[in-house]
């Protein structure tokens, strides 16, 4: 496979529920040995956080869960974006209308998907845990560690890998 799958996952702000999106698809594509066909990042729709790390909450919640996030830097979704990831994954309808907002194609509009519609009898968005505690980071890390599994799962799926 010549051309890696871009997935990209979006939130508002990029430093809260993205970053955890991003490094739990991440921890399950090295895990099934696939980080080669893979192209990963996350981007918030507000380019409020650009440049900074991921939220302190999120990072310890990562870190407690084997992870490390610290890394990340947040940026500001693009359109070029559209074009660059074959997967844009929202965490919430509201990031979903703005993301759609840049799309100048049907084809760029059908790459965009809630990362909870990969799970089902849940809810069907990522909460925003910015205002709240830590525990608000713990349920936003389990809804997103089981989506993106889910997620590889039906990417696989439909690319052979």
């Amino acid at each position: 496979m010549s051309e890696r799958i871009g997935v990209l996952f979006v939130c508002l702000g990029n430093i809260c529920r993205s970053p955890l999106a991003e490094g739990t698809f991440r921890a399950h594509v090295e895990a099934a040995g696939l980080g080669e066909h893979f192209e990963i990042d996350s981007a918030g729709t507000g380019g409020y956080h650009a440049g900074e790390g991921p939220d302190p909450r999120s990072v310890a919640e990562a870190r407690k869960n084997g992870l490390d996030i610290s890394g990340q830097r947040a940026r500001k979704l693009v359109a070029a974006d559209l074009d660059r990831f074959a997967y844009v994954v929202v965490m919430d309808d509201s990031n979903r209308r703005n993301t759609l907002r840049l799309a100048r194609t049907p084809a760029q509009a059908a790459r965009v998907s809630r990362l909870l519609d990969e799970v089902h009898g849940g809810p069907s968005e990522v909460p925003d845990p910015y205002y709240g505690g830590p525990d608000g980071f713990t349920h936003v890390w389990n809804l997103v560690d089981d989506a993106t599994g889910a997620l590889l799962k039906r990417i696989r799926a439909a690319r052979g890998i």
